[in-house]
């Protein structure tokens, strides 16, 4: 299993803000283990934190807006990607206003910085989410979709469309995220001049130039829009025939779709774990990004530990019978069929049941159930093994129950069912003891959990 990363260091930026245009300071720092990304507005009295997860999104006009009490950050999608992107699973982010420096328009200076500090790795294991499954999502319009797919590390592909003459179809693809700081941080974002007076009326975009923004011309306009625009944009003049883009060249042919790209993974960051699974999105923004997200998240609350995945067809790490070597356990009381992940702290193990057990024939003839308390027998086995085979000579240790604490039966186990235990270690083992947390996970869903400390003794 991966381990939690966070920053070597921290790094300061200062920018105007894209939005308020004011001169704004970020400093972005380590962060402790399983504490996410965190941003604290350190202006504000009682230096208020926002947890960057998209249950705290709360607008998305031109930007992705977090808000908890009467904190708010905008404009947070660059820092976020390039974060998420290098592996970073917590940081604390501290900012004097009520926005991120906009810099450049891209997360390139973000990704510099954080080559530049390092990236420390951590005690704790990453948690990721796992696409088991198709998951698709459409925005209420119908006019954005956005569909996970089951893959081994995260990639994203993106397809763009505009009605207009200078930007209308592109696509973007990201397969290895190690590209990212080369092949997408760099990109801008953009804005179409006929956007620009009615950004202006909401309040938006006072920060926003040629420096830090493309700007695309496309459809021609009069003299004096012309003089206006080109005051907004603090410019000389503006080309009145020559439609294109008003700061060209472009770093890529398709540079809107790759930063199109980028606030996608800035905005999937919201929920809170690395991904692990290819996201096709079609249309994408920060309306239809952070929506999808919230309702990842409402999954992810649901269920807090998602099964594994491992492939059936793969070697085990431990067989029946390198088992045997470990435990004491025999017929009818071995209770692990073989190991298929096995770590430090944690360990993943199947048990298949089958009709054919002992305790079906009283537990219950008429409606086979397998009892709760076998199921916590596995799950203790599958630690068992977990720390047997850390030690020499293994037979020469047992480990032995003190407490069970916590369980919760939340599904029926049957026969034809197979328990997928996922165990790990809370705590380091000290003294021979061992503070243990499981699941049994079957058709994907927890069935079992439990709480568990256990002792470990040398035989005599």
């Amino acid at each position: 299993m991966a381990k939690q990363l966070t920053l070597g260091d921290s790094f300061t930026l200062s920018g105007k803000g894209l939005h308020t245009g004011l001169n704004i300071k970020l400093t972005v720092k380590p962060g402790a283990e399983n504490s996410g990304y965190i941003i604290r507005r350190v202006d504000l009295d009682g230096t208020p934190e926002i947890p960057a997860l998209a249950e705290y999104v709360t607008e998305t006009q031109r930007g992705t807006v977090l808000k908890k009490g009467d904190a708010q950050v905008s404009t947070v999608e660059h820092c976020l990607a390039a974060l998420y992107a290098a592996g970073i699973d917590n940081c604390l982010m501290e900012v004097d206003a009520a926005e991120f420096p906009i810099l450049d328009g891209s997360a390139a200076i973000y990704s510099e910085e954080i080559a530049k500090v390092g990236i420390t790795e951590q005690s704790e294991e990453k948690n990721y989410f796992v696409v088991t499954k198709k998951i698709s999502y459409t925005s209420e319009d119908g006019q954005s979709q956005i569909v996970m797919l089951p893959d081994d590390c995260f990639s994203a592909q993106v397809m763009i469309g505009f009605d207009s003459p200078i930007l209308s179809n592109q696509y973007a693809i990201l397969d290895d995220m190690s590209a990212f700081p080369q092949e997408i941080a760099p990109c801008r974002t953009f804005v179409f001049v006929r956007e620009l007076e009615p950004l202006l009326k909401m309040n938006l975009i006072k920060g926003g130039d040629l420096n830090n923004a493309l700007v695309i011309y496309d459809r021609q306009v009069s003299d004096s829009e012309l003089s206006h625009i080109a005051e907004i944009m603090q410019q000389r003049e503006v080309p009145k025939n020559e439609l294109g883009y008003l700061n060209s060249p472009l770093k890529f042919d398709n540079e809107p779709a790759r930063h199109k790209l980028m606030d996608l993974i800035g905005d999937l960051s919201l929920i809170g774990r690395p991904i692990k699974g290819r996201v096709i999105a079609t249309h994408p923004g920060h309306t239809v990004n952070t929506a999808f997200a919230k309702t990842l998240r409402k999954d992810i609350k649901r269920q807090e530990v998602f099964a594994p995945v491992y492939d059936d067809a793969a070697a085990p790490v431990l067989n029946i019978n390198q088992i045997k070597l470990l435990l004491p356990h025999r017929y009818p009381f071995l209770l692990v069929d073989k190991v298929v992940e096995i770590g430090e702290n944690n360990i993943v193990s199947i048990k298949n049941i089958t009709f054919n057990e002992m305790q079906f024939l009283g537990h219950f003839p008429e409606e086979p159930v397998m009892p709760g308390v076998l199921q916590v027998e596995a799950m203790a086995q599958s630690a068992g093994l977990l720390v047997l085979s850390q030690v020499d000579e293994p037979s020469r240790y047992s480990t032995y129950f003190l407490k069970i604490d916590n369980v919760k039966f939340r599904q029926k186990v049957v026969p034809g069912d197979i328990m997928v235990m996922k165990v790990f270690l809370t705590t380091p083992i000290r003294r021979g003891l061992a503070s243990i947390k499981g699941y049994v996970f079957v058709n994907g869903k927890i069935a079992t959990e439990a709480e568990m400390t256990a002792q470990i003794i040398k035989n005599k």
